[in-house]
C-alpha cells in the first residue's frame, strides 16, 4: 500500500530524481531523445525544490519514496505525478492522482485541470479525465513538449 505524506524541502532532490527516472522511464518513445535530455537535465537546486511550498506530496512504498504529485490552489492544476518505472503498474499513479483529488475536493475545487503527457493520456482517461486536443507545454526552463490539456470535474466535499 502506497502511503502518501506531504513533502518537505528535504525530499526536493529525492523527488526531482523520481521525476528524472520516471521520464526517461516513461517517456520513450512519445517524445525524443533530444526533449528527453533537455526535460531531465539540472538539479532540485534550480528551482524545483519551490514545489514543496505547494501542495507536493511524495508516496512511500516501504520506507522508500515511489511516487510524487503536486496540486497547485490557484490554478487548480495537478502536476508532478511521477512513479518510479520499478514501481509502475502497481496502482501508486492512481493512488497518487486520488490523493491529489480529493486534496481538491477538500478545497472546494469543482474542478482539475492537467497537462497530460502523450505517453500519459490514456491513463488519465482511465481515471476519468477528458481532453483530446493536442497543445504545447511551455515549462519555466524553456522546454517545448507536446501535451494533451485535460480536466475533471469533482464532487465538492461538503463539511459534516
Amino acid at each position: 500500500m502506497l502511503e502518501i505524506k506531504r513533502a518537505t524541502p528535504d525530499d526536493a532532490e529525492r523527488a526531482f530524481e523520481i521525476r528524472r527516472e520516471a521520464i526517461r522511464g516513461h517517456c520513450i518513445g512519445a517524445y525524443s531523445a533530444e526533449q528527453m535530455a533537455l526535460w531531465t537535465r539540472g538539479r532540485a537546486s534550480d528551482g524545483y525544490g519551490a514545489l514543496m511550498e505547494k501542495q507536493f506530496f511524495m508516496g512511500w512504498f516501504n520506507g522508500e519514496p515511489v511516487a510524487t504529485g503536486m496540486l497547485d490552489l490557484a490554478s487548480h492544476e495537478i502536476g508532478a505525478l511521477f512513479v518510479l518505472p520499478v514501481f509502475s503498474g502497481r496502482g501508486f499513479g492512481k493512488a497518487m492522482l486520488a490523493h491529489l483529488e480529493q486534496v481538491a475536493q477538500q478545497q472546494a475545487i469543482e474542478q482539475v485541470v492537467l497537462d497530460a503527457t502523450l505517453n500519459a493520456v490514456n491513463f488519465y482517461r482511465a481515471c476519468g479525465y477528458v481532453g483530446d486536443e493536442q497543445a504545447v507545454y511551455r515549462s519555466p526552463s524553456g522546454l517545448v513538449l507536446a501535451c494533451v490539456p485535460m480536466v475533471k470535474p469533482l464532487r465538492v466535499m461538503t463539511p459534516v
